[in-house]
């Protein structure tokens, strides 16, 4: 758990810096944008980043313990891939949040 927070923590790190670079980069070309557009921007990418992280993470565990029943009970494949795409929906949900927020941008 501590590498997982560790290497969230490294991508974190430099989608700031990349995010604050272009923030400056799109501030000197156009003024118009206030504050707020650029933390809508943050906002929007975090909404689909962290569910997406987060599924993957959850998927791992899903895809390992349904291939080991797989390999007892094939004939349980498709309760395992129902298992395996409920998660993906929390990425859906982040991306319809994001597509709003980018509209308020």
């Amino acid at each position: 758990m501590k590498k997982v927070l560790n290497i969230l923590a490294f991508v974190g790190f430099f989608a700031l810096l990349a995010g604050l670079g272009l923030a400056q980069e799109h501030e000197a070309a156009t003024a118009s944008h206030s504050l707020g557009a650029g933390l809508i921007a943050i906002g929007a990418a975090l909404a689909i980043g962290i569910p997406a992280i987060a599924a993957g993470i959850a998927q791992a565990g899903i895809g390992s313990a349904g291939a080991g029943t797989l390999a007892e009970r094939p004939e349980a494949f498709g309760n395992i891939l129902i298992l395996l795409v409920i998660p993906e929906t929390i990425v859906i949900f982040g991306f319809v949040i994001a597509f709003f927020l980018n509209g308020k941008i």
